[in-house]
């Protein structure tokens, strides 16, 4: 088994004709993911992968959607705490920042979430009606 880093699932779903590492590394890239027997992604390299598609290549939540989706669906892949990514995909898609609602899946445990983020984070979650809560202490 292989495990893969962030830059090289974005050389897999990124074609970037600007960039000349591109040109050289994709090809590997769709090679070690098109012929590896088994590889793990670790949960840190999904939550990286979706920074670097949203800010650096301008994906949009949607199509970090798919991408993710796409990945666990290859017969060769295994990722992380898929569950968590899964729930957090779906709360993604529902308008929750991918961090955010990883952060809050890993927690589904406790009793409350805490955080200041009270307008994209807690508004959101309240919206959607997720557990556990997120909480804004008082100052």
């Amino acid at each position: 088994m292989v495990a893969l880093d962030t830059n090289v699932l974005a050389r897999f779903y990124v074609d970037d004709p600007a960039d000349p590492e591109a040109e050289k590394q994709r090809p590997a890239a769709c090679r070690l993911l098109g012929e590896s027997a088994q590889i793990f992604i670790p949960l840190t390299v999904v939550l990286e992968l979706e920074w670097v598609l949203r800010a650096f290549y301008g994906f949009a939540a949607d199509d970090f959607v798919r991408v993710i989706r796409h990945l666990l669906g290859l017969p060769n892949v295994s990722v992380e705490e898929w569950s968590r990514i899964n729930d957090a995909l779906a709360w993604h898609g529902d308008g929750l920042d991918f961090a955010d609602a990883l952060h809050l899946s890993a927690s589904s445990h406790c009793n409350e979430f805490i955080s200041f983020d009270d307008r994209r984070f807690a508004c959101r979650a309240k919206r959607l009606g997720l557990v556990p809560p997120v909480v804004i202490p008082e100052c």
